[in-house]
């Protein structure tokens, strides 16, 4: 499917020469991946059994726990495995597995996945929990929560909490019940710029009015956010999409209306720095400290992801 014109212009300017270079990997297939659960085994263990099926290999030096496969495969082949079923691994792409990492929650921490379904960041920080401390996992649609409910208990998820709401009201609610979190991950709902490897048909809906849409409440569920974030609460916003109005620009907004601060994100993968202009606009310098993960970088999809600490 041949891009629009004015996204075609919008990523040029982004991305200038490299341009060619980015829809010629946004064709390519993906290279299917997975993530090994630590709470039911150990990559090593797991590694080996799939070794028996499949060509395995560790792309991430770092990351033990990521695996992809490089194997042909028949279509729904990793979902049905035995190792599947059983919770051992998550099929998970590998640049999704890069927003619970900046996160970094700890066994002893409460912690906030805004919008968690279908699962694989809530899975992924309640293993890097060791399955202690408390996650409130929240969804707006039953559909997408059943699957985050099938998939924890999949997983041997034990310190999660589900909840179905409207994630505005629901940050809302808990702050005024003094419930104030360590650490929150809003993992936004976004146009999906940087899923077309995998979701070509992105390109038939994608349209300036949905971005805007999108960005208006993405800002909205940052600001609720914050109201139920303790003071020196870390919280990670993120996208998969590449469209600096739902990134660089959400993240300029909240720095200049709330007491917070960008961290530098540091991940075990090539990043680039977060846009500090778009489209003649000057933008906060400090943007420089989001990342950028482009699909020509890692041969993976695309993502954006900044960190913030409330003062």
């Amino acid at each position: 499917m041949q891009p629009k014109k004015l996204f075609y212009e919008r990523m040029k300017e982004m991305l200038g020469i490299e341009i060619e270079d980015f829809f010629e990997y946004s064709k390519k297939p993906l290279v299917p991946s997975v993530r090994a659960n630590t709470i039911k085994i150990a990559p090593r263990e797991l590694r080996k059994r799939l070794e028996k099926k499949w060509k395995v290999e560790q792309p991430i030096e770092g990351l033990p726990e990521a695996f992809t496969i490089h194997s042909s495969l028949l279509p729904g082949e990793l979902g049905k495995s035995l190792e599947h079923q059983l919770g051992y691994y998550y099929v998970q792409e590998l640049a999704s597995m890069m927003p619970p990492l900046v996160l970094g929650p700890k066994a002893d921490e409460l912690v906030l996945d805004l919008c968690a379904a279908p699962g694989s960041k809530t899975t992924q920080m309640a293993m890097m929990m060791q399955n202690r401390g408390t996650i409130i996992a929240n969804d707006i649609r039953i559909d997408r929560l059943r699957a985050l409910n099938s998939n924890l208990g999949r997983c041997g998820v034990t310190n999660t909490i589900t909840t179905r709401m409207n994630g505005i009201v629901l940050c809302k609610i808990l702050a005024r019940a003094g419930f104030f979190f360590d650490k929150i991950l809003v993992d936004a709902p976004c146009s999906g710029e940087g899923t077309l490897r995998s979701s070509p048909a992105t390109l038939k809906i994608w349209n300036l009015n949905m971005i805007q849409g999108l960005a208006r409440m993405q800002k909205k569920l940052m600001v609720a956010a914050l109201e139920c974030l303790r003071p020196q609460g870390i919280i990670v916003y993120s996208t998969c999409t590449h469209a600096p109005e739902e990134n660089e620009l959400v993240v300029d907004f909240v720095l200049k209306n709330f007491e917070v601060k960008l961290e530098q994100v540091l991940l075990p993968l090539k990043t680039r720095p977060g846009l500090t202009e778009w489209q003649g606009s000057q933008l906060d310098q400090e943007l420089k400290k989001c990342v950028r993960i482009w699909p020509q970088d890692n041969d993976t999809e695309g993502f954006f992801i900044a960190k913030l600490r409330k003062l």
